[in-house]
């Protein structure tokens, strides 16, 4: 018994000894030294050549001075976040204990123990992961700062910090968000509102939930009433107040930094694809390296700054808007990206990556053509081009001209209709719709018709999704998944994310040539003329869709997308809501290829001309017109021929009737 009692104190002082090393490491560790330079240290977006580029920050540039926070606004949020504020040393036991028991009770998390300035500390100086690793340092952390600042400037530091939904990064952005106010305007009740929001920004937003945040509104009244901040005549005056939510003029772009619609999706790619918060990308100091080039994205953003060079609509009110993207073929890079016309909203709708329309015409070298050539076709192989109906489906060619038949470039590079729905039909939808799914382009069970030939779809195509299938044909074949980030590092220098090549094999090289000799020739001698940039052997392929509105001749998409052997550029330009009053009048050679054209001439500047190698169709162009011009001389020589056998027949007719004509005396 007495050796099983030395063992048991041995085992107690082994874990109090190691309990306490194990505290005492985590306190020497806990250095918060860099605490304002991190508040104060915006996020760097580098180029495609290390060069800083870019910076985004929602930290202390937009704070406010804790002597011009109404003390009303102060008061809200201790109130409702951490009462006990001013009692204890950055940790309340009090409060942990309570909300351990609140929680026992209720069998779920309803209430959190974490004060002020922890929160501060997860915001400021943490990884969002919650491991108890990372609470031990808050725990720590909390109290060093609380060390080293006064109350007044922890909540400075953290009203500054904190977000409170719609974009608002801190007080200030807040305070005009919601109310086109300065904090120091900032009523009672309106104080309340916000510091409500802190607890679930995204759920309480008053612009999405306004109900749900006026009750925690409510309840932070009641709270601050408890706490002895208002009187009960105060409370009940302050949760009479009607909300207006008006949105401040002053804020047009939370983050002004260059390049925004290449930073929002930057942002986007860091969230979506390698799960990182939105607020930590803004407020850590994160280095992200890209693959941005600055003197195409730089091309790109002065063409669109030009109203010049964009589409007239029928519409004069509202603006028509447009989404380009360039892509290196060779490594999926995004090199340059214009989001849309006006404005920039930041994180807004993005027409470049997110847009969803009907590609029109620009998708028959990927759903028809190109399986096509791998069935056996060649360049060269005729068509039918002839008035038919497929079941109830009956497409007609732009032109309204039939010519029986044509060459397979022909009616790629004149962009004709009736041919690609019969190749379709030729070779049978599977295959294209197996070729769609090489070229990384998605489509629905709905898709899987005819009409998928000129376009058709249920939901669209984005420019990025088009640029990333067409880089196959600049890449002998291959396309590699499209992004814009290299690499990540924190503040520290330390590596955090990293982007890995994804290739696919879409088709084989020589299948490639055959269709890059068409689409060549599509700029060259078809439809995409407008697009071609002196110098530099451009190859494409237009798009337009028609208003879907009985009665209304118009157009809603325009669509081209366009390639040399190092870069693919694609744009749309269209109306976001297409109506009877809302529509474009020309067709894509005379608006995105006109686009394109622009973005290329600049964009391509810096680099050296470069050939496909491939065949060109110029030859069997001359070699059909030849044909062509040989018969109709034929035909008018055989005209001429049947005018003077018609004449000699009339001539002898004349003669007989004279010859047989009888004397009538």
């Amino acid at each position: 018994m007495r050796g099983l009692v030395k063992l048991g104190l041995i085992i107690i002082l082994a874990v109090v000894v190691a309990g306490a090393g194990f505290l005492i490491y985590f306190r020497q560790g806990a250095d918060i030294s860099q605490l304002e330079n991190r508040l104060q240290q915006p996020t760097g977006i580098y180029d495609l050549d290390g060069n800083l580029a870019s910076t985004i920050t929602a930290n202390k540039s937009e704070g406010v001075a804790i002597d011009d926070i109404p003390e009303h606004m102060k008061q809200a949020v201790v109130s409702i976040e951490d009462h006990r504020f001013y009692e204890h040393h950055g940790i309340d036991y009090q409060g942990i204990l309570r909300a351990l028991v609140k929680n026992a009770k209720a069998g779920s998390v309803v209430e959190g123990g974490s004060t002020l300035t922890q929160q501060l500390v997860k915001i400021t100086m943490l990884e969002s992961n919650r491991t108890l690793k990372r609470k031990i340092e808050e725990f720590f952390l909390a109290q060093e700062v609380e060390d080293e600042y006064t109350k007044d400037e922890i909540l400075e530091m953290y009203l500054n910090q904190v977000y409170f939904g719609h974009g608002a990064w801190g007080i200030k952005k807040a305070a005009n968000v919601y109310f086109s106010k300065e904090v120091s305007e900032l009523s009672v009740a309106e104080s309340a509102l916000l510091a409500g929001v802190i607890n679930l920004p995204s759920k309480l937003d008053p612009y999405k939930n306004l109900d749900g945040a006026l009750k925690r509104r409510d309840l932070v009244l009641s709270r601050m009433a408890e706490h002895g901040y208002l009187t009960k005549d105060e409370e009940a005056s302050a949760k009479k107040d009607t909300v207006t939510l008006i949105k401040g003029e002053k804020e047009t772009d939370p983050l002004k930094g260059k390049y925004p619609y290449f930073v929002d999706h930057v942002l986007s790619e860091a969230s979506s694809k390698y799960g990182m918060k939105l607020e930590d990308l803004l407020i850590k100091g994160y280095k992200i390296y890209t693959t941005l080039d600055q003197s195409m994205q730089q091309a790109t953003e002065s063409v669109y700054e030009n109203d010049a060079n964009f589409p007239v609509g029928t519409s004069t009110e509202e603006m028509v808007q447009s989404g380009s993207i360039l892509l290196d073929p060779k490594t999926g890079g995004i090199n340059a990206l214009v989001g849309g016309r006006g404005k920039h909203q930041f994180m807004g709708y993005n027409r470049a990556t997110q847009l969803k329309r009907s590609p029109g015409s620009a998708i028959k070298p990927l759903v028809v053509y190109t399986p096509a050539v791998e069935e056996g076709y060649d360049i060269t192989s005729p068509l039918k081009d002839e008035k038919m109906s497929f079941g109830e489906y009956e497409p007609t060619n732009l032109s309204g001209v039939y010519k029986g038949e044509v060459p397979m470039y022909e009616a790629v590079m004149n962009s004709l209709n009736v041919p690609t729905v019969w190749l379709l039909n030729e070779i049978g939808i599977d295959k294209g719709l197996d070729s769609l799914k090489r070229f990384g382009i998605p489509y629905e069970k709905e898709d899987r018709n005819l009409t998928l030939a000129l376009g058709g779809m249920r939901k669209g195509v984005s420019p990025l999704q088009m640029a990333d299938a067409f880089s196959a044909f600049a890449n002998n074949g291959e396309r590699i998944e499209p992004h814009a980030i290299i690499k990540i590092e924190n503040a520290e220098g330390k590596e955090v994310a990293s982007s890995k090549e994804n290739k696919t094999k879409v088709t084989s090289k020589s299948v490639v040539d055959k269709m890059n000799a068409m689409l060549l020739g599509t700029v060259e001698y078809g439809t995409a003329k407008n697009a071609a940039v002196s110098g530099y052997e451009i190859a494409g392929k237009t798009g337009s869709t028609q208003v879907p509105i009985e009665g209304v001749s118009g157009v809603k998409d325009q669509w081209f997308i366009g390639y040399t052997p190092s870069l693919v550029g694609a744009v749309w330009a269209g109306y976001d809501k297409t109506d009877e009053k809302h529509y474009l009048t020309t067709h894509s050679s005379e608006g995105s290829a006109l686009i394109f054209h622009k973005i290329m001439a600049k964009a391509l500047q810096n680099q050296t001309s470069q050939s496909f190698k491939t065949q060109d169709i110029g030859p069997f162009i001359a070699e059909q017109q030849a044909i062509i011009a040989e018969q109709k001389e034929k035909e008018k020589e055989d005209k001429r021929k049947q005018y003077w056998i018609d004449k000699g027949n009339e001539i002898r007719e004349g003669l007989n009737k004279w010859r047989n004509w009888e004397v009538p005396w």
